[in-house]
């Protein structure tokens, strides 16, 4: 006789502080945890991106080669690499180690908002204010990005990658998913600038943060609206939302200063930090 697996364990919510780290980087445009989240990367208005251990609060390396502030930033699978994007238009790929810039891609004509690897980290994909999604190629020399996505009609806000789709967030209020392997892409009206986007860790829906203060839970391949999250203030900044491990919570950030979290199904306000 099987007996049926114990249902597993409430998700946790964070409720204090466990570390503060005073960059020192003037505004910080983004804080980005690496694949095994060990390490952290922390952008700056003052050009510099910086490598942290965040357990410790401890700073390992500075970046320094963009010409403006640095916007957001990424780590490869590995941890030898990293990706950035900044108002210099640039998107820089370092080397760890060195502290040296291996390669500048120059092809956006705006300021480049966020940047992911891909899951093998041999692409990186960047957003631009200028409405274009551009794939680049770390292995090769090339200086022209491989691929250009430029269906958006308004700078793009938001990259997100799965292992065979692109997920991209833009200020024309649409949320587009681009599926490599079948050659199609699906976009999804939300009516209002979009400031984030994200997958859900099962693969099957797609939250959206706007800057009509709400977060919109979608299905993924079907556009359904799941779920609507609202209470916090978000009318003029872009700022991040995520989905915890377990797919149980959604979580945003806020312009009153704190960060909301709400229960996925339930769409109820859990508390805020």
């Amino acid at each position: 006789m099987a007996f049926p697996k114990p249902r597993p364990a409430r998700a946790e919510l964070p409720r204090q502080r466990v570390q503060s780290l005073q960059c020192g980087q003037g505004a910080v445009r983004a804080a980005r945890f690496n694949a095994d989240g060990n390490y952290c990367l922390t952008c700056g208005s003052d050009k510099t991106l910086k490598l942290w251990n965040p357990h410790k609060g401890t700073a390992l390396r500075t970046y320094q080669g963009h010409g403006y502030e640095v916007l957001d930033a990424a780590g490869s699978f590995d941890n030898s690499q990293i990706c950035s994007g900044g108002a210099d238009k640039a998107v820089a790929l370092w080397d760890v180690t060195t502290g040296q810039v291996v390669r500048k891609y120059r092809g956006h004509a705006g300021k480049v908002n966020c940047v992911q690897f891909n899951e093998e980290s041999t692409i990186i994909v960047s957003g631009s204010i200028d409405s274009s999604v551009r794939c680049w190629d770390c292995r090769s020399r090339r200086p022209d990005p491989v691929q250009v996505l430029d269906e958006a009609k308004d700078g793009i806000s938001s990259v997100k990658l799965s292992a065979h789709e692109i997920l991209t967030g833009s200020v024309d209020g649409r949320v587009r998913r681009y599926d490599l392997r079948a050659g199609q892409l699906c976009s999804d009206y939300l009516g209002s600038p979009v400031t984030s986007v994200c997958f859900s860790k099962d693969g099957q829906c797609v939250l959206a943060a706007s800057l009509d203060s709400t977060l919109r839970l979608l299905d993924k391949d079907t556009g359904e609206l799941l779920g609507e999250y609202t209470g916090h203030r978000s009318t003029t900044y872009r700022l991040d939302c995520v989905l915890n491990e377990l797919d149980t919570h959604v979580g945003c950030a806020s312009e009153d200063g704190r960060v909301y979290f709400w229960d996925l199904l339930e769409c109820r306000r859990r508390h805020k930090e």
